[in-house]
């Protein structure tokens, strides 16, 4: 019988030892030497603390910032740690009663659905050029600065669609705001 089970766990202990440790360890390895910032989380470094990722969106209340779309990861906005949909059906009255909502506090009308929905991990980073054209008042206002050099701004920052037909445009909401702090500080 233990004729049978030696290669049986031999060939376990190998394979575990291969797709286990030695082939993460090796993707893990060419991630780092050919994309470091990419395998390190994409982070956001400013004088050598970092402040956020590329991939992880952030909640911005302030009136003199862009805001994110709105998040599904429960009592804390942008919690990595609670990253999820909402699971609420779209004839659900609880979708229906907070995107009314939602567009009640932009203001009623129409407005863009990345404005009043979730994205399926609640951590979106990015918002639509539209979304983001709406909120151009509020940001210039609250910053005292000329909604046109907001818009110029803005403009700079839409991300196209990769070789212009993967994706929708797009505008990562925390490089936005850097550059909005950069180009006209709050407060002054």
């Amino acid at each position: 019988m233990f004729n049978q089970l030696r290669p049986a766990i031999v060939l376990t202990v190998l394979l575990s030892a291969v797709t286990g440790l030695l082939y993460p360890m090796a993707i893990a390895g060419m991630a780092q030497a050919a994309f470091p910032a990419q395998a390190n989380g994409s982070r956001v470094v400013m004088d050598g603390v970092t402040i956020g990722s590329d991939l992880i969106g952030q909640n911005f209340v302030q009136p003199g910032y862009f805001r994110p779309r709105p998040s599904a990861t429960g009592g804390e906005p942008y919690n990595a740690g609670a990253s999820g949909g909402s699971n609420i059906g779209p004839t659900g009255k609880a979708l229906v009663d907070r995107v009314a909502a939602s567009v009640d506090a932009l203001g009623g009308g129409p407005v863009p659905a990345d404005a009043v929905t979730t994205s399926g991990s609640g951590l979106d980073p990015h918002i639509s050029p539209q979304y983001a054209a709406l909120q151009v008042g509020r940001v210039a206002e609250a910053r005292g600065v000329d909604p046109a050099a907001i818009e110029a701004m803005l403009a700079d920052m839409t991300e196209q669609p990769l070789l212009g037909i993967l994706g929708e445009p797009r505008v990562n909401v925390l490089r936005l705001n850097l550059a909005l702090d950069e180009a006209a500080p709050l407060g002054n």
